[in-house]
């Protein structure tokens, strides 16, 4: 039975996501936003609000840190296992050959971030109190130091991804929905996801207590799998219309903005202890997450493709096994 509400919370996470980017569509038409900003900005931020909503139930309601973390941090790790996947439906060649340089940008802050969790795990009991009061130093640090790495990217490759972006939007025939439809099933999908993530984090704490497998394991395999949904369809979707950067660059935004969320669950957690409490299987996590990411950086650089195009290329088979490494590892930590 619990399994069973797992997959129903998974499938009504996918359903949700769909309705969210369908009408984030017509907003973007109707309302002359546009689809870039729709689509980068607001559309994208909200697919995000299942970790951080899982996430905070679990730190503030179930007093499960590792929970939070590890459906973090495993996301990231699925997010790059998801290049994999990536390059399975894109036939023929490597994925990241066709892909924009400009990702290596992303990559390398993802490691600078993933480097600091990794220390906050070594060092956290020792300076969980340094900083603002129930606000470690660390955790600020996270978010100046993602504010400065987003606002980087956007002035890199802002004209870039806004053309992309454009030349990738399918106009739809949305004159018989109306603008004020169109808020109100975008502002329903919205809360829907974020009650839904909470839904999660109680399904994955009842996990971990009827399995035995400890909760860093459980988020970082079963929660960070779930809340990942909305990255999944819509990067699969991008590589089907040939979008591949795209969908390159909402697999390691997503990541970064991961990072991020970790800085407000030290908030939200409220004891300046966050850090502290964290497992060492979340360290594990964040170091095998830095190594995905370096296959990512080596691959971009790495331009050529294989004479002879298989199903899989050498990355993707690379981080395929890093994964599934990584999740035997956590699960032996657990």
């Amino acid at each position: 039975m619990l399994w069973i509400e797992f997959i129903v919370c998974a499938g009504l996470i996918i359903w949700v996501a769909t309705l969210l980017s369908k009408y984030g569509d017509v907003l973007a038409d109707k309302t002359g936003l546009g689809r870039a900003w729709v689509g980068a900005i607001l559309i994208a931020g909200v697919t995000s609000l299942p970790e951080l909503a899982s996430g905070i139930s679990a730190v503030t309601w179930l007093n499960q840190p590792n929970l939070a973390a590890g459906a973090v941090l495993g996301s990231c790790l699925f997010n790059l296992a998801l290049i994999a996947m990536m390059d399975l439906v894109y036939q023929p060649g490597r994925i990241l050959a066709k892909a924009h340089d400009g990702h290596i940008l992303s990559s390398g802050l993802g490691i600078l971030l993933l480097g600091m969790v990794a220390v906050g795990v070594l060092v956290g009991a020792q300076y969980s109190g340094v900083g603002i009061p129930g606000f470690s130093l660390l955790s600020l640090l996270v978010l100046i130091i993602y504010a400065i790495g987003g606002r980087l990217i956007s002035t890199v490759e802002q004209a870039r991804q806004t053309e992309v972006l454009d030349q990738e939007a399918q106009a739809g025939d949305y004159a018989h929905i109306s603008t004020r439809k169109a808020w109100l099933v975008f502002i329903f999908s919205a809360i829907a996801v974020v009650g839904l993530g909470i839904w999660l984090s109680f399904i994955g704490d009842r996990i971990a207590a009827t399995t035995g497998l400890s909760a860093s394991f459980v988020g970082s395999l079963f929660l960070a799998t779930s809340t990942s949904l909305p990255e999944i369809a819509s990067s699969l979707a991008a590589i089907r219309i040939g979008a591949i950067d795209m969908a390159i660059a909402n697999v390691l935004g997503s990541n970064l903005f991961n990072i991020a969320i970790l800085s407000v669950y030290d908030m939200v957690d409220g004891r300046a202890n966050f850090w502290a409490s964290l497992t060492n299987a979340n360290g594990l996590t964040a170091v095998m997450a830095m190594m995905m990411t370096g296959v990512v950086i080596v691959s971009l650089m790495v331009r050529m493709s294989p004479k002879r195009p298989t199903r899989i290329s050498w990355d993707g088979f690379t981080l395929i096994v890093m994964y599934l490494g990584s999740i035997v590892m956590l699960y032996i930590l657990g």
